[in-house]
């Protein structure tokens, strides 16, 4: 990765600049990180690959930003999905550009065609909402891939949830017409108003994960109640392993 500074957290680069800095001007793959995606990753050899051939990292969680102070001693500030998706829809109305929204319903991207078209009047919008499945067959992705190039987007938007979303940019970024290619995943709901964002004040807080949390209790619990312990353990054992080495070298 080499689109901006970045901060080496365990095997990745995870990004650490302002979304200005990102080149644009070419082909780039942009995922983000967060505890429950590095722990799924350490089970899934093809999403730990997925992120990291990521030309963009970005931390998107309380949990990378800390993991950065205590193994690189350096301050990064979180980069949500969400900002990353506000960042590029305000670049293109301002350039009179194209995104392709791929994911969720059809109901929820007709909301997100109605809400762009009142925030960003200058930006054209194109949207596929692909079969619901683990995985698409060949017929299936060379639909999705045909719907795509066919309306050749600035930027494309890919919600289907981790770590999904990011495999299938990574094995399709190359047959791509689109500079920008972003994993979004929540996103769209967000976006859309399906599901609501948690306020402000608990994200300026670093509590937004808790926020998703009691809204969604169900479908969340794991990722934050299980695979959080899994991740600081693993994140204490990397900085003890790193301590000792240090006073063994001493």
């Amino acid at each position: 990765m080499d689109n901006g500074s970045t901060v080496q957290l365990f095997d990745y680069d995870v990004f650490n600049a302002n979304l200005d800095q990102l080149d644009t001007n070419s082909k780039t793959l942009i995922n983000t990180i967060n505890l429950y995606s590095y722990a799924m990753a350490e089970r899934d050899s093809h999403f730990k690959d997925a992120l990291l051939e990521s030309d963009v990292l970005l931390p998107d969680g309380v949990s990378i930003v800390i993991a950065s102070k205590i193994l690189a001693n350096k301050k990064i500030k979180k980069i949500a999905g969400a900002d990353l998706h506000k960042f590029l829809l305000t670049k293109l109305n301002n350039e009179g550009g194209k995104c392709f929204y791929l994911g969720s319903s059809e109901t929820t991207l007709k909301k997100i065609i109605e809400r762009i078209s009142k925030e960003y009047p200058s930006v054209k919008v194109g949207v596929y909402s692909p079969p619901f499945s683990s995985q698409f067959n060949a017929t299936e992705n060379a639909d999705i891939i045909n719907a795509i190039n066919s309306f050749k987007p600035d930027v494309l938007f890919i919600g289907m949830t981790a770590p999904k979303q990011e495999k299938w940019a990574y094995m399709h970024k190359d047959q791509i017409d689109a500079k920008i290619i972003g994993s979004v995943g929540a996103v769209f709901d967000f976006y859309a108003g399906t599901v609501k964002r948690p306020s402000s004040l608990w994200i300026d807080l670093g509590l937004e994960w808790m926020g998703r949390l009691v809204k969604e209790p169900k479908r969340l619990w794991k990722r934050y109640l299980y695979y959080g312990p899994i991740f600081f353990y693993i994140l204490f054992k990397e900085k003890l392993k790193r301590s000792l080495k240090i006073d063994g070298a001493l």
